[in-house]
């Protein structure tokens, strides 16, 4: 084999699903993790250490590759649905992308598959479905993450105007194992187990299984074409429905109160106080109350389509997200 992966991101989420999918396809890997930061995915692989918001500390990440084409996939980011805006999420997702497609362009990379998200792209009104775009305004985006992907996205195709092989795909919500409790899904799966959720949101949004993404994600780097996007969505399934799944798999009790939009959405700021105050991720925010509302109804056919992209069951992603966390000691279910 003469390529090598380069994986930005690898201690994610995401990130550590792509490493994990590689190294099952006995690819040669490296992974760029921040300083102290723990790689999940075990196996034969390069461990790099950086931040992408310091381009001269990636440079190590793509030299020496020994006359291999470098495979790019940039999966660092940071996902947010705090209200309050943070400089660290402008500074990873649009200055980060930035210097890693530069790093691209100068180290002559065979590929760059960049991980954008739906959110980025413009939502249209309920019922209309909702494809790939080719122009991105992050003012038409809604929220701080969205906007800082939408912006991110017009960089990385710009690039590919000016020559490079890049291609851009959109998961939308993630969901699935490898994650051990910080991300927002994650996070209500535990809250779930642990009774410590006697209540929820009314609404939904399209959830996708990380294996999924991450089998799009390493398909893109194979078939993508050069300046085209790719919506790697699942399907749209509601609050409650998502719960009443872990409570067949879990034997938990039952959600049955489920409150209105309008209600959490005037209680989403002293949400987001108590959980910060826990030092837990939120799960209620202005955002996620937005976002639960939303048009969610994305279309996957392109992916599928020029990719080969599949999805699996969602009961089954929830239950091999339950076992994962029983595994990692993250909950219990006697």
């Amino acid at each position: 084999m003469n390529e090598l992966y380069l994986v930005t991101g690898a201690a994610g989420h995401l990130g550590s699903a792509v490493t994990r999918r590689l190294l099952e396809l006995k690819k040669n890997v490296r992974a760029l993790v921040l300083p102290g930061e723990k790689l999940l995915t075990q196996g034969n692989i390069e461990v790099f250490c950086g931040d992408v918001r310091d381009k001269d500390s990636l440079v190590p990440f793509f030299t020496d590759n020994g006359g291999r084409d470098l495979l790019v996939i940039h999966c660092a980011g940071i996902v947010t649905i705090e209200s309050r805006y943070r400089q660290q999420v402008y500074d990873v997702n649009v200055g980060g992308t930035k210097n890693i497609a530069e790093l691209c362009e100068r180290f002559k990379a065979k590929k760059l598959v960049y991980v954008s998200s739906v959110h980025a792209i413009p939502e249209k009104p309920k019922g209309e479905t909702i494809t790939e775009v080719t122009l991105f305004d992050p003012d038409k985006a809604v929220g701080q993450y969205a906007k800082t992907k939408s912006e991110a996205t017009s960089i990385v195709l710009e690039a590919a105007c000016k020559g490079l092989d890049a291609s851009v795909v959109h998961p939308s919500g993630i969901i699935g194992p490898f994650e051990t409790g910080r991300g927002h899904m994650t996070a209500l799966i535990i809250d779930y187990c642990k009774r410590r959720l006697i209540s929820a949101i009314s609404g939904g949004y399209d959830f996708v299984d990380v294996r999924d993404v991450a089998d799009g994600i390493i398909s893109c780097c194979e078939k993508g074409r050069k300046g085209e996007c790719y919506i790697l969505s699942g399907r749209y399934a509601t609050v409650k429905e998502l719960l009443y799944m872990l409570h067949e798999i879990t034997g938990k009790k039952e959600i049955k109160s489920y409150l209105p939009l309008w209600f959490v959405k005037l209680t989403a700021p002293l949400a987001e106080l108590y959980y910060k105050i826990l030092r837990r991720p939120p799960l209620y925010t202005a955002y996620s109350v937005y976002t639960v509302g939303s048009n969610s109804l994305f279309s996957h056919e392109k992916a599928s389509k020029e990719l080969g992209y599949k999805t699996r069951d969602m009961k089954q992603t929830l239950a091999d997200t339950v076992k994962y966390l029983c595994d990692n000691k993250k909950i219990c279910l006697n």
